[in-house]
């Protein structure tokens, strides 16, 4: 055990010399935070706005009025024909168009009143987040009208029937981008730290030809390797510190749930992570093809195939059964269950059985493969 405390210190001191490593492993969490929490961002804000208003009455006005003073748009374009709004859209002059119909306020309480919202589809998520966004205050001021708070002329009169839309947010009702990014960027960086930088540790001693000196020495090949990866293990719970103190005081995202299965889940990802840095470590012979083989196989589809952005639902089929072999789909779907919904544990037991058998799974076959390679 004195050997093994001995080379755990040691690869202490080597990542503590090396002023890069502690760059990236500490430095990289927070600025990539920072980055989706603030920098990288699906919400909306500040959108230009055309505006088409041949009616030009109380109700129009109002309507405008409220479009401005939100913090979602700014009406920059008072238009004046449906060419005009084509131009405008051409140009970039403006990211979306709202047109009212003739005589507004009039056909109001014959339920004629119409209002065309008009989005720049080239990019079909904002367009989307645009309308819904526009249609939720034109839905919040046609609820004021319908209860008799104004009418045409600005008098109070009887409330017209219609129906009246509610629209109700579970979980994030700011529409907060940082509620969806921060589980993702959980499993982001505890997948590189402990995979990619494991993977890297071991394969430089085989690159640098130190690997048969050290096993030669009294402690055991397996103890070699724990050796290497408790470092890793140490400061991905760093990381994951300061990523859900950044979380809850700097973005504003609360720890709905379990903060102990929080962690509990987390120590099982990263037992399964740095079961893939073995794995990487025991497949190359370079640092620079463990870098490759770690991009390749970690970075790039942890960020487009575990949902940390994009949903899984709404892939093909091909790439829904490949996200489902990747573990930081199950760990990010984990984080979001316990972190934000603040649901119990036992709605979380999917996630952690597939991760528990990844974990098993990957650990056999990494030690069986280090094993063979040394042979």
């Amino acid at each position: 055990m004195k050997q093994f405390i001995a080379f755990v210190r040691k690869e202490f001191y080597h990542i503590f010399r090396d002023r890069r490593t502690m760059l990236i492993l500490l430095g990289m969490p927070v600025v990539q935070i920072i980055i989706f929490g603030f920098a990288i961002s699906t919400e909306l804000k500040n959108a230009r706005v055309g505006v088409m208003d041949p009616s030009n009455d109380v109700v129009t006005r109002q309507v405008i009025d409220r479009l401005d003073a939100s913090e979602y748009f700014t009406v920059t374009t008072m238009l004046h024909s449906p060419g005009e709004m084509q131009e405008a859209f051409r140009k970039g002059d403006i990211d979306m168009a709202i047109a009212f119909g003739n005589q507004f306020a009039n056909h109001l309480y014959s339920g004629d009143a119409r209002i065309q919202i008009v989005s720049d589809a080239t990019d079909p998520n904002m367009a989307t987040t645009q309308a819904n966004y526009a249609s939720g205050i034109i839905n919040a001021m046609n609820q004021e009208l319908m209860a008799g708070t104004v009418d045409g002329t600005g008098k109070l009169l009887k409330a017209p029937s219609g129906i009246v839309t509610d629209v109700k947010l579970l979980y994030n009702p700011q529409m907060k981008s940082a509620y969806n990014f921060v589980p993702g960027v959980m499993g982001l960086i505890l997948m590189l730290i402990c995979a990619m930088m494991t993977s890297i540790s071991i394969v430089r001693e085989k690159e640098t030809g130190t690997m048969e000196i050290l096993l030669v020495s009294p402690v055991k090949p397996l103890f070699f390797i724990l050796s290497k990866a408790v470092p890793y293990f140490v400061l991905s719970f760093v990381n994951l510190g300061s990523i859900l103190l950044l979380s809850v005081y700097v973005l504003h995202v609360p720890v709905a749930g379990s903060l102990f299965w929080l962690i509990v889940v987390s120590m099982l990802f990263i037992f399964v992570s740095l079961s893939l840095g073995l794995l990487i470590s025991s497949l190359t012979r370079t640092q620079v093809a463990a870098m490759l083989v770690s991009g390749l196989m970690l970075m790039t589809p942890t960020i487009l195939l575990s949902g940390m952005i994009f949903p899984i639902e709404s892939m093909p089929w091909v790439l829904r059964l490949i996200a489902n072999i990747m573990p930081a789909r199950w760990y990010i779907q984990a984080v979001r269950k316990l972190m934000i919904e603040g649901v119990d544990i036992s709605l979380v037991l999917t996630e952690i059985s597939v991760l528990a058998a990844m974990a098993v799974v990957l650990i056999t076959i990494s030690f069986k493969k280090f094993k063979n390679r040394l042979e």
